[in-house]
């Protein structure tokens, strides 16, 4: 069913990106204020992992089932748009009631919609970019989604930066000790959410599918049972290149989710010397994070499209390994560092790497998957997030007092470690120059 498709515009790209910018606005309020949110209602910092369990567990169950019904959604409105859409209405649901959680169940609970409607949205309008473009462009339209990922998540960070810029008091706080800085950072991010959707919407449509595509899905059983056997189906004949990703991402994103959960923990105690909740230096600390992940997702913004000659140059494979060794030796470096202006030098790595973990590993996969069965494809794809994710909350607990000494600065040196694994174990992924995958069959249809 592959077709050449007809090249699009760089601002037909980036309008049809622009939705993602709300996505990653939410999934960055998440990363900056989750770990704190559930220290000012009262959570060890131990247990801190188990918080965090909503995004890995929705994901690993919403987003194949759902990029799997997108392939075979036959609607006036496309196959993609309706999930997304939805997604994004819930989302927007999430962050405004978040900040307002008066216990830490309510807020963990909370999560768990908010990570069900994110996953909802993401798998298809990864599927909908590539539906859109043609293999030649797909390193333009994933580099771009990798930008909105760093724009969006650059303003999620220093909103409430921002907010004290314009006046708001740093200190103030509501009777669960969240900062009213913090609640309307939530509040501005729902709308973020649902607008920038609503953008994409209006300028850009989905392809007509044609008759030969809408008689194979009309032909194809319908129903649950039938989408979960197309998943297994996909997970069996799961194409080399994808396989050999999965040992990348279990050490990206296990490094990553030690780094969002410890990084303000980490600042606070080599900054600010605090690790209480209540003190003005850990509310300092959290303000310090904002600005420095707002600035490495800065550097993901302007790197994406910086790293589109690159990765067309020299391959996505060889583009991602030197961004996650940059990462690894600037986690590793956090830790050593007293001063808060210094901290800018190891953003850069772990800003380009950011840019690289969005963008590059789906230009390897789109090029190494059946296009009649992208949505599936990226879902399962996304398992490969999820489950590291889900290994880390699971084993950090029980080693963090006993093998790390109870102390944030090693998860984040860890993390460090574990980002060089990464950019080891994608020396191993078979791909060619354009990162596609090197068997003839996982290239037919493609443009030369």
């Amino acid at each position: 069913m592959s077709t050449t498709k007809p090249t699009l515009s760089f601002w037909q790209i980036v309008n049809m990106n622009v939705g993602f910018f709300g996505i990653q606005f939410s999934f960055g309020l998440q990363q900056s204020s989750m770990s704190p949110i559930y220290n000012y209602l009262g959570a060890d910092e131990a247990s801190l992992p188990y918080l965090w369990l909503a995004g890995p567990v929705t994901g690993l169950i919403v987003q194949p089932i759902v990029g799997a019904m997108s392939d075979r959604t036959v609607t006036r409105w496309g196959r993609r748009t309706p999930y997304f859409l939805l997604g994004a209405i819930l989302c927007s649901i999430g962050l405004l009631c978040m900040p307002f959680s008066p216990t830490l169940w309510m807020a963990a609970s909370l999560l768990w919609i908010l990570d069900a409607a994110n996953n909802v949205t993401m798998e298809p309008y990864r599927a909908f970019v590539s539906d859109k473009l043609d293999p030649a462009q797909h390193s333009l339209g994933f580099m771009t989604q990798s930008a909105f990922t760093g724009l969006g998540q650059t303003l999620a960070y220093l909103t409430p930066s921002l907010l004290v810029l314009a006046g708001m008091n740093k200190d103030a706080v509501n009777a669960s000790q969240i900062p009213h800085i913090v609640i309307a950072a939530f509040l501005i991010g729902a709308v973020f959410s649902i607008a920038s959707v609503l953008w994409t919407l209006r300028t850009t449509k989905e392809h007509a599918l044609s008759a030969r595509e809408l008689a194979a899905i009309r032909s194809q059983p319908q129903g649950f049972t039938h989408t979960l056997r197309e998943i297994g189906s996909a997970m069996r004949e799961m194409p080399p290149t994808m396989k050999q990703l999965a040992l990348v991402k279990l050490f990206q994103w296990y490094a990553m989710f030690c780094y969002w959960q410890y990084i303000t923990l980490s600042l606070a105690t080599t900054i600010y010397g605090t690790t209480d909740p209540a003190s003005q230096g850990f509310r300092d600390a959290g303000l310090l994070n904002g600005k420095v992940g707002a600035f490495y997702n800065l550097v993901a913004f302007i790197g994406a499209f910086a790293l589109v000659p690159y990765t067309r140059r020299h391959g996505p494979k060889a583009t991602h390994c030197v961004c996650l060794a940059l990462a690894g030796i600037g986690m590793l470096a956090i830790p050593q560092i007293q001063s808060p202006a210094l901290l800018l030098i190891p953003m850069v790595g772990i800003g380009l790497a950011w840019a690289s973990i969005m963008g590059n590993p789906y230009i390897m996969l789109a090029g190494s998957i059946p296009p009649e069965r992208t949505g599936v494809y990226m879902g399962i794809f996304n398992m490969f997030i999820v489950i590291p994710m889900i290994i880390q909350i699971v084993t950090l607990p029980l080693y963090y007092r006993s093998w790390l000494g109870g102390n944030p600065e090693n998860v984040i040196m860890l993390a460090g470690a574990l980002m060089l694994c990464a950019a080891a174990a994608v020396l191993r992924v078979k791909v060619d120059r354009a990162g596609h995958a090197s068997a003839p069959s996982a290239l037919a249809g493609a443009k030369p």
